[in-house]
């Protein structure tokens, strides 16, 4: 099991000013204590990425905070993330989320921290072991 950190719940970790900045942090620690990895597809980063500002506060974010690991994309991991929008008869707006949930279910199950609970659980209906989790 492990804990995968969408978008939203990244943004959440880049400013004290943040809403639910402590109930993400209180995840991540609940997966550290747990022994359990922390990660955030490669995906989920690029679509942080935005302009210099924001790249520098995410740079930040992940230079200081070493238990936030990338899932990069190879071309297997692409053709699972694309099994996982057909199963959910979703289309290619749902990428980035199908990620989050192909992340999840390619190391045996998790949680995923989301800000877009309805999506992430539509995508995840076939994976039982897969659990979404609102900010």
């Amino acid at each position: 099991m492990i804990l995968v950190l969408d978008a939203e719940a990244v943004s959440n970790l880049r400013s004290p000013d943040e809403k639910h900045i402590d109930s993400v942090r209180a995840a991540i620690q609940v997966a550290i204590e747990l022994k359990r990895p922390v990660l955030v597809p490669a995906v989920v980063l690029a679509e942080l990425y935005r302009g210099a500002r924001e790249n520098a506060s995410l740079d930040a974010l992940l230079n200081r905070d070493g238990r936030l690991l990338t899932k990069d994309t190879s071309r297997e991991f692409a053709r699972f993330v694309g099994g996982v929008l057909a199963a959910a008869g979703a289309d290619s707006s749902d990428m980035v989320d199908a990620h989050c949930v192909a992340t999840a279910v390619e190391r045996g199950g998790g949680v995923i921290l989301t800000g877009d609970a309805t999506d992430m659980t539509r995508l995840a209906a076939s994976y039982s072991h897969v659990t979404v989790a609102a900010l």
